[in-house]
């Protein structure tokens, strides 16, 4: 990742220096969730938020590029991408006089010519190791002992991305713009809230071996009208009329596969829930959870003069008492 001007990370993310790990990624998932392109389709403004939150992110998740961020400054990626040839460790900084470089490249470059080389791509790769309490004018760094290992890949990175309940369900093919490049990426069915769909080499590149290392997708389901979710369980509402809750009633219930037809037995309560076994979410045996139907009873938004008339006479012959349970009742 490179960058010229200084951008203060922290206050991208709305986190202070302070912020722990888990800080820096709750509010990295919140703001990726609501900047994400696909809740902001045609937003550039949305785009241009999504990837300054993503930079940011990069640093300050991980522990040594956020240690360099927070000492260099504008010059963090520099010192990051600065390599040291053998020979180079154990260099004691303590009282060398900064002042009369112009800027880190010229301190850089001036070490590197007295070291014999050890630009990038020659083999191995040395970056410098930071101290706490060191009287260098660049914040007490005083060994330049790190080694690197070129061979490896580049750091793994971690985005959101949007599904309707239909595609996490059913699985589904969803285009993502990297910047560079455009690529298709395969949601596979029963994907829940938080699952972590991984893409091979599509995260940060190393700059040294050019090994890419991977993309972790966190799964961020929109909700439903309907469908709530319960572990591997599907929950929903569905209302039936008083006589049905009386007399009982056969009622069509929705469900992911489509509507079912589900016996309401007589005298049921309002609240009382009831079960459609494997008709819930895929889970990744194979099988399916079930949807769990709560009842509600509703009464009629108007009712006509026969209805009145009805309920009016059940009401005059009614056998029982609703409250009989509550009248002892005494502070």
């Amino acid at each position: 990742m490179a960058t010229t001007d200084f951008k203060d990370y922290y206050a991208t993310l709305g986190v202070t220096k302070s912020a722990t790990a888990d800080d820096i990624k709750q509010a990295y998932r919140k703001l990726a969730r609501k900047y994400h392109p696909d809740v902001n389709p045609n937003s550039k403004t949305a785009e241009a938020k999504f990837k300054e939150i993503n930079e940011a992110y990069e640093v300050l998740s991980d522990p040594d590029k956020r240690r360099k961020y927070d000492q260099f400054g504008q010059y963090w990626n520099r010192a990051e991408g600065a390599g040291w040839p053998p020979g180079a460790s154990g260099v004691d900084m303590n009282g060398f006089d900064f002042s009369q470089y112009g800027s880190f490249d010229d301190f850089i470059n001036e070490l590197l010519g007295r070291f014999g080389g050890g630009a990038p791509g020659g083999g191995r790769a040395y970056t410098y190791r930071t101290s706490p309490g060191g009287s260098a004018g660049f914040g007490g760094y005083n060994d330049f002992s790190g080694y690197k290992d070129p061979s490896t890949a580049g750091q793994d990175l971690e985005s959101t991305i949007a599904l309707s309940l239909s595609e996490a369900f059913n699985g589904a093919q969803k285009r993502l713009n990297l910047g560079s490049e455009v690529i298709t990426v395969r949601i596979p069915a029963g994907a829940k809230p938080g699952s972590r769909i991984r893409i091979k080499e599509k995260g940060q590149a190393n700059p040294y071996s050019r090994r890419r290392g991977d993309l972790y997708l966190i799964v961020d389901i929109k909700s439903h009208a309907f469908f709530q979710f319960e572990g591997d369980n599907l929950v929903c509402e569905v209302p039936i009329a008083p006589d049905e809750a009386v007399l009982g009633a056969s009622i069509e219930v929705p469900t992911p596969d489509g509507s079912v037809t589900m016996n309401i037995p007589a005298g049921i309560r309002s609240g009382q829930t009831l079960r459609l076994r494997g008709k819930g979410w895929r889970t990744p045996s194979g099988g399916r959870g079930d949807q769990l139907v709560r009842v509600v009873i509703v009464p009629p938004p108007e009712l006509s003069p026969t209805e009145r008339e009805l309920y009016e006479k059940l009401r005059a012959n009614r056998s029982f008492d609703p409250r009989s349970q509550i009248k002892q009742i005494r502070l």
